[in-house]
């Protein structure tokens, strides 16, 4: 498997900002099973007073929400997508970013990089965060 390193790249000010105005996080692979990153990322988000919205290929509610098949299927607006996904599907999760046109933030989650998909993200205007753990960086930016 060949490793990418981010050229596309949100700074921590940047960061600070994606979490200052963000509300609403679609998670992209977000899995039922409570051992799973997914789950505990879109746990603690929850627990921190974001709407949380599981995009996942089966089942009905996670962590309480409606399961979404895709970003496609949500009818309300959406500012962050956080994707646990494989890096060859970021191409396809930013395609259908720029179509809903709503979403402000494409968040690939730690270990996941896609140069291509980020470049196509941030030039249709949105903030663009490789490599890195929402949980992770909002506990730095919360202490």
């Amino acid at each position: 498997m060949e490793c990418e390193f981010p050229s596309v790249n949100s700074n921590k000010q940047e960061i600070k900002e994606i979490f200052n105005t963000t509300k609403t996080i679609a998670i992209l692979g977000l899995s039922p099973d409570e051992s799973k990153a997914s789950h505990k990322v879109a746990k603690y988000l929850q627990e921190q007073g974001f709407k949380i919205v599981p995009i996942y290929p089966k089942g009905e509610t996670i962590l309480g929400e409606k399961v979404y098949h895709s970003l496609k299927e949500i009818p309300f607006n959406v500012d962050m997508v956080d994707i646990f996904r494989k890096p060859n599907a970021l191409d396809a999760v930013a395609d259908a970013c720029i179509q809903r046109g709503d979403i402000k933030v494409f968040w690939a989650q730690k270990e996941i990089v896609n140069n291509v998909a980020a470049q196509k993200a941030k030039e249709a205007g949105m903030k663009v965060v490789q490599n890195m753990c929402t949980m992770v960086e909002h506990r730095e930016m919360v202490g």
